[in-house]
């Protein structure tokens, strides 16, 4: 008999196939949920809702490192995402380069999100810009009333404070009562042009391919977590999860680079992939750990730097153990 899950993660391309059955979980039987993120994170995390669940990282880790997350994480990493695109600022601030940002106020959805943890180690370890330099200021981008999915518990020199529960993010950052903010998503005010407001780095995609020339890390968001009870009564199930989701990636790459007809509605796709396989080899989007050293390990440090997980931790802390090394051929 087949493992009855319930598998909750975005459609994304490099999921499809587990979706449409064209690749199996070995010895199991999944029900897929498409959901957006946000509900996923949401409802895995305060309800436990799931058996499998795309996680953010940064949630995962501070639970993980407390002791206290329902998952183990596999190092599937169904979302990655160079973030200097991330940073949009009141163009009125004056804040035209990154030291600019010292001793403004900055907006965040959650401080603890990952992509703000990438943004704030990406900021001290490139330009000297140390997380207690700037105020911060937490909230719905589009929606009042948003809080922390996870309880901070942030060093003293850093400076805090939830907005207004009638007020948002974006509506701050365009009457220029914040000056920057970060956030994975492009508030509205960006997305519908107003002249208010603008990227920190109008190049992002200059500065985030410098980046990874220099480091070698494509920032991870999220990773994919197996209830925990899961992975003690089936020890097989973790690596088989890992291997399913990682042909599905596979396929997916393949897909891209069929130019007898496009798969993806992008008029130039050939060339955007001969151009990342240039910039990042072949495998651009990896999973399993040992081509992710650098990204998990700097990830890992700045987690812990920045007062979110509560003991410095190793990649062996956050995966299971059988997914740690893989089969070769």
């Amino acid at each position: 008999m087949k493992l009855p899950l319930t598998v909750a993660c975005w459609d994304y391309d490099r999921t499809r196939a587990l979706f449409d059955g064209r690749i199996e979980i070995e010895g199991c039987a999944p029900n897929f949920l498409s959901l957006p993120v946000e509900e996923t994170f949401f409802r895995a995390l305060r309800g436990e809702e799931f058996d499998i669940a795309e996680l953010s990282l940064s949630s995962y880790a501070m639970l993980r490192s407390r002791g206290q997350s329902p998952y183990t994480a596999v190092p599937v990493f169904l979302s990655r995402m160079f973030r200097h695109s991330a940073i949009y600022v009141n163009k009125a601030s004056g804040i035209r380069q990154p030291a600019d940002l010292v001793g403004r106020t900055v907006g965040v959805p959650e401080y603890q999100l990952t992509a703000p943890v990438w943004v704030r180690g990406i900021l001290e370890d490139e330009y000297g810009v140390k997380p207690a330099d700037l105020r911060w200021r937490s909230g719905g981008v589009e929606q009042p009333g948003r809080h922390e999915k996870v309880a901070l518990h942030l060093p003293a020199e850093i400076e805090i404070a939830p907005i207004a529960a009638d007020d948002t993010l974006n509506q701050a950052l365009l009457d220029g009562r914040i000056d920057a903010l970060i956030a994975p998503r492009a508030p509205t005010a960006f997305v519908q042009g107003r002249p208010e407001v603008g990227r920190l780095f109008a190049d992002f995609r200059g500065v985030e391919k410098a980046y990874f020339a220099k480091t070698g890390i494509f920032p991870i968001m999220h990773v994919v977590g197996i209830r925990n009870r899961l992975v003690e009564q089936h020890p097989w199930l973790a690596a088989s999860v890992l291997k399913a989701f990682t042909l599905a990636k596979d396929h997916a790459l393949r897909e891209l680079s069929e130019v007898a007809a496009l798969k993806l509605t992008l008029p130039w796709l050939a060339s955007e992939v001969e151009e990342s396989v240039a910039a990042m080899g072949r495998d651009f989007w990896r999973y399993g750990v040992a081509d992710n050293g650098s990204a998990l390990n700097a990830f890992l440090r700045y987690h812990y730097r920045q007062g979110l997980s509560a003991r410095a931790m190793t990649i062996a802390d956050l995966f299971a153990p059988t997914t740690l090394e893989q089969v070769r051929v």
